[in-house]
């Protein structure tokens, strides 16, 4: 019998088979997810399991508290979306239009894909102008985000989600212990990152800066991304090392982490362990009462990627997460 662990501190999977990974033909590596009956495509990186130090040293320039202390965690295998998700993509969510030329794979999965609850219109432009071919879908909430992955995951037959902060942090690092997934030479980063000193007040194309050492591009920059967790500051001591998929299970709506930096970010904001808690002031020219479940209207620096975990979940497992996270 298969069992998902969803606890305050963890998010694992456990099943009769072991540590099979998930996809059929038992290979583990880099592929092309492409959506039915479009022309939208992703690339999916593999990031291999193991175990990293969470959080940042104490002598680490510009450290914040709740970056500590380190814990050694356990991460089981997962693929992260290359790049951040595009407005091509998103858009197929958000547009009813778009989306209705998507090809299903079953009448069964074209019902549960249309029953997905889709976005409010935005109060502004959530693109703020600043382009959207290849460009990093910005400004909705976490609420939406997850109603992304929900759609995704109907529309592909494939289980995506948001990383918890600690997937994302492990992927970010690629090994390193540094404060940069490059090193601690603040100078370099200009070579993988759109920050507040090179970005010209905008986000950029996606991919257009180097990658990190597991191949995934702008974990520095250029929006900054939701991951699946509450915050708490001292969330890390309370984990025990050894820990496996540390997760802080969310239990308001405020705050949820972030992480990342942006193209409206100082170098510091940049760093690998840097975390960033979502706040109302987000939403601080939304007129409606109550403030939009989808849109932030001052957030236009704030995106996603998605992840797809190495080990197959059922379907009964997957509506459980959905209805868990999504509270429904």
């Amino acid at each position: 019998m298969a069992l998902l662990t969803m606890a305050f501190t963890s998010l694992s999977f456990s099943s009769e088979k072991g540590s099979e990974q998930i996809s059929e033909d038992g290979n583990f590596e880099k592929y092309l997810e492409k959506i039915e009956s479009t022309d939208v495509t992703f690339n999916m990186v593999p990031i291999q399991a193991g175990d990293f130090l969470l959080g940042s040293p104490e002598g680490q320039a510009n450290r914040d508290e709740d970056e500590g202390p380190q814990k050694k965690v356990q991460i089981e295998a997962f693929w992260m979306m290359e790049t951040e998700a595009t407005w091509d993509l998103f858009e197929l969510f958000i547009d009813t239009e778009k989306s209705a030329l998507i090809g299903y794979r079953s009448d069964d999965s074209k019902t549960q894909a249309d029953a997905v609850t889709r976005p409010s219109t935005p109060y502004l432009d959530p693109s703020f102008g600043m382009g959207k071919i290849n460009y990093p879908a910005i400004s909705m909430t976490q609420f939406a985000a997850l109603n992304f992955c929900k759609w995704l995951s109907e529309v592909t037959g494939k289980f995506y989600r948001l990383p918890t902060e600690a997937e994302w942090e492990y992927a970010c690092k690629a090994g390193t212990g540094t404060a940069y997934s490059f090193g601690d030479d603040v100078s370099e980063l200009k070579d993988y990152a759109w920050y507040w000193d090179n970005s010209d007040d905008k986000y950029h194309e996606v991919a257009g800066k180097k990658p990190n050492p597991w191949g995934l591009y702008d974990m520095h920059g250029n929006v900054a991304e939701w991951t699946l967790d509450q915050y708490q500051a001292d969330f890390y001591s309370t984990l025990e090392n050894g820990v496996v998929n540390p997760w802080r299970r969310p239990d308001n709506l405020h705050p949820r982490t972030v992480r990342g930096g942006s193209w409206n970010d100082d170098p510091e904001k940049l760093r690998s362990s840097e975390r960033l808690m979502s706040n109302r002031d987000w939403q601080k020219r939304d007129p409606q009462i109550p403030k939009s479940f989808w849109w932030n209207t001052d957030a236009p620096f704030l995106g996603f990627r998605v992840i797809r975990p190495a080990k197959e979940m059922s379907k009964e497992q997957i509506k459980e997460f959905f209805s868990m996270v999504l509270d429904e």
